[in-house]
């Protein structure tokens, strides 16, 4: 019998833009994100509401999840990647990308592909969070010195609760045996086509 699994990889790191409507998700525009690095998923909830009787804890109401932080790893952003996640406009005609009043951060959806390793054995899980915000990207390069210093680039997300009538803020899939079949899950999932459109399906 199998005691668990250990997760040994992070890819296919997908975005889509949330829509919501009268409880109704839906996902438009999917694509890529970047090639993948690393992520952590780190969710807030309430403090659990607790019952004392006869001079103890009789009953407990765990605490609901509230929101939560998504840091994601990436190689680092392609420019039209970029102007997606973070709501801007057509590049002017210098070419340049503008931060300004103009741009509109949007929600979107997030997914991705964990490996995992058990009795030799290994899987891809595929998961999406519901609803989530990207802060404003920090920017770093360094010079090169005698060898390349291969620099990536970290995004920091907020995570909130769905619209739906669940309220649900995260999806996992089931273990798949091949990266492309829980990559297809996660794309359907997402709204996205094979051919790299959008369903506008979703949740």
């Amino acid at each position: 019998m199998k005691n668990g699994k250990v997760c040994t990889g992070f890819s296919k790191p997908y975005v889509a833009k949330y829509n919501a409507n009268a409880g109704n998700v839906t996902y438009t525009g999917g694509r890529p994100l970047a090639r993948g690095v690393e992520v952590s998923i780190n969710p807030e909830s309430s403090d659990d509401n607790n019952f004392y009787a006869d001079n103890q804890l009789a009953e407990s109401a765990s605490g609901i999840f509230t929101g939560g932080t998504a840091n994601i790893m990436v190689d680092g952003l392609l420019t039209e990647a970029e102007r997606f996640i973070m709501g801007l406009p057509e590049a002017g005609s210098d070419d340049f990308m503008a931060y300004g009043d103009d741009q509109v951060v949007p929600y979107m959806g997030f997914g991705y592909i964990a490996r995992y390793m058990s009795d030799n054995i290994t899987t891809y899980v595929p998961t999406v969070l519901a609803k989530i915000k990207f802060n404003e990207i920090n920017s770093a390069a360094a010079t090169q010195e005698d060898e390349i210093d291969w620099q990536t680039q970290e995004l920091t997300a907020a995570i909130l609760r769905g619209d739906d009538s669940n309220h649900n803020w995260k999806f996992v899939g089931k273990d798949y045996s091949t990266e492309d079949a829980a990559e297809a899950a996660l794309k359907t999932k997402l709204g996205i086509t094979t051919t790299g459109g959008s369903t506008g399906t979703g949740a």
